[in-house]
């Protein structure tokens, strides 16, 4: 029985060798797609939401500080609503969604030319109180849930772009 076990967790790993599979941040690739992620400037992007959203990029995709000369720029258009749910019978919602949604793209700082293009769309909910303040931190929350949620997102997303070899052929300076 401890023979099977040893011999099937081998098979395993065997065949996860043979299907190419490497880990994306690994250091078996050199670091790579660090390097890339960490050669983006993230543009300005207008509201607090968007503000939140730059640092939270900013601090995943740079830990070590905005690059000098980054090789890449990454642009956020952020929108944002709120959707009133769960309507009681006095006419008042207890509960909301806010839907947060953003289109992105990363160009070569050097020449602009338009590299990946993509798109996120986060729903967080939230009760509704009878407390105005109560009201504002659960919203505040939600924003704060949903701008995370985008950040990660984007950052998964570049760093599948990057480590696919038709990235390899992006020009490096």
């Amino acid at each position: 029985m401890l023979l099977f076990r040893y011999l099937s967790v081998f098979l395993m790993l065997a065949l996860l060798a043979s299907c190419g599979f490497r880990p994306m941040h690994g250091s078996r690739a050199g670091g790579e797609v660090v390097a890339d992620l960490a050669s983006i400037e993230v543009k300005p992007i207008t509201d607090r939401s968007g503000q939140l959203l730059r640092n939270k990029l900013q601090d995943t995709l740079t830990p070590g500080g905005r690059p000098d000369k980054p090789q890449y720029l990454l642009n956020i258009k952020l929108n944002e609503s709120i959707q009133q749910l769960a309507v009681e019978k006095d006419a008042f919602s207890s509960r909301a969604n806010l839907i947060m949604s953003a289109s992105f793209s990363l160009s070569e700082a050097a020449t602009g030319a338009s590299l990946f293009k993509g798109s996120s769309k986060i729903v967080s909910s939230y009760n509704i109180l009878t407390s105005d303040f109560g009201n504002l931190m659960a919203e505040k929350d939600a924003r704060t849930r949903a701008v995370e949620m985008i950040g990660d997102d984007i950052r998964t997303r570049l760093s599948g772009f990057f480590s696919l070899p038709a990235a390899k052929g992006v020009p490096k300076s």
